[in-house]
C-alpha cells in the first residue's frame, strides 16, 4: 500500500467527522426551510412622518431642511401623525422624549429648536407652556427654502409624553431616550412606573437607558451598548443555538448588513430572539443613519418570510405591500 494511500486513510475518520459538523453547523443555522404564515411587525418611525434622503444626512443636518415633496399632511412625533400610524396599519408607533426646563418630557427629536420651530434653543432650556406655544412646521422645506408647506400649521401640536400615553393606552408605543443623561432617564421610569399595564419599550442612549432600567427593570429596553453586548455574545455561542442572557427581554434594531455576520440569520435568528422574549426590528440600511423601509423598492429587501419587526417612516406605504 502506497504512503499516500495510507495518510488517506488515517485521514478518512477525521474528514468524515469535520463533515458531519460543518454539515450540522450549516443546518442549525440555515434559515432555507425556516417559514412563518405571520406578518411582519410594523413600527412606525415618529408616526407618520415627512421623509428625507438618508444620503444627505450628516451630523449637524436639519432633517426638516431636507425633506422631499410632502406626499402627506402629518408632522412627525405630533397625536395627529401617530393616530395616522395606527390607522395606516402600524403595529408599534415609535416617538422621542426629552427633558424640558419644568421636569417635563416633551415629544420632541431635535437637539436644538431652531431646525424645525420658530425659536431656538433647547427643549431643556424651555418649560412645557413655552414649547406648546411653538409652530413645530416652521422650518420644513423641500425646496431650499423657496417654500415652507408647514409654516403656520403646526402651531401647539408638540405634545407632553402623558399626553401620548393617554392618547394611545391601549395601542404599543416604543419610545425613545434623546438626551444621554440620567435625568431623562430617571424622569421616564417615574412616568412609566404608575402604567404598568402599558404596552411600551424604551430605548436610546447608553446613559439614559442604563438609569432607567435601573430605575424599572421590568420594562423591555435597550441601548447600543446593550445591543452590542448581546450581539458579540451571541456571536460566540450563536452557532449552538443558545441564546445568552445578554440578548433576553430586550430589543434589538438591526441593519441587514450587520445582520448578514450572525448566526442563523435571518428567520432563524429572529426566531432564536423571539423565544428569548427579544424582539428583532429590521432597519433598513443607510450609512451611518438607519433608515426606514418606505418605498415599495426597499420593502422588496426584506428577507422572505421574516418573522421579526419593520421600521418604516412610511407606514401607509409600506402596511399595503407587507399584509
Amino acid at each position: 500500500m502506497s504512503g499516500v494511500s495510507k495518510v488517506v486513510r488515517r485521514l478518512r475518520i477525521p474528514l468524515v467527522v469535520l463533515l458531519v459538523a460543518v454539515a450540522g453547523l450549516w443546518l442549525g443555522n440555515n434559515s432555507t426551510l425556516v417559514t412563518s404564515d405571520d406578518e411582519p411587525l410594523l413600527l412606525a418611525h415618529r408616526g407618520l412622518a415627512q421623509t428625507f434622503d438618508v444620503s444627505r444626512v450628516q451630523a449637524d443636518t436639519c432633517t426638516a431642511q431636507v425633506i422631499l415633496p410632502p406626499e402627506h399632511a402629518y408632522l412627525e412625533n405630533t397625536l395627529d401623525s401617530m393616530r395616522a400610524a395606527f390607522d395606516a396599519g402600524a403595529d408599534v408607533v415609535e416617538f422621542d422624549v426629552k427633558l424640558t426646563r419644568d421636569g417635563q418630557l416633551a415629544v420632541f427629536h431635535d437637539a436644538v429648536l431652531e431646525c424645525r420651530t420658530d425659536t431656538t434653543g433647547t427643549v431643556a432650556e424651555h418649560t412645557m407652556n413655552e414649547l406648546r406655544k411653538l409652530d413645530i412646521g416652521y422650518g420644513y422645506t423641500a425646496d431650499g427654502g423657496a417654500t415652507y408647506p408647514f409654516r403656520g400649521k403646526g402651531v401647539g401640536l408638540m405634545p407632553a409624553a402623558p399626553e401620548v400615553l393617554d392618547a394611545f393606552a391601549g395601542r404599543e408605543l416604543l419610545i425613545h431616550l434623546k438626551n444621554d443623561n440620567s435625568a431623562d432617564g430617571e424622569a421616564l421610569a417615574e412616568l412609566l412606573a404608575e402604567r404598568p399595564h402599558q404596552q411600551l419599550t424604551v430605548y436610546g442612549e447608553d446613559t439614559a437607558v442604563a438609569a432607567f432600567h435601573t430605575a424599572l427593570p421590568e420594562v423591555r429596553a435597550t441601548s447600543k451598548a446593550m445591543m452590542k453586548n448581546c450581539l458579540l455574545r451571541y456571536e460566540s455561542t450563536g452557532w449552538t443555538g443558545h441564546v445568552p442572557d445578554a440578548c433576553r427581554n430586550t430589543q434589538l434594531h438591526l441593519p441587514a448588513r450587520y445582520g448578514r455576520w450572525l448566526w442563523g440569520w435571518p428567520n432563524r435568528f429572529a426566531n432564536r430572539m423571539a423565544e428569548a422574549g427579544t424582539r428583532v426590528i429590521l432597519v433598513a440600511d443607510g450609512g451611518d443613519y438607519s433608515a426606514g423601509f418606505d418605498t415599495p423598492e426597499t420593502l422588496r429587501q426584506i428577507p422572505k418570510n421574516w418573522p421579526g419587526g419593520i421600521w418604516t417612516n412610511r407606514i401607509d406605504v409600506a402596511a399595503p405591500l407587507t399584509s
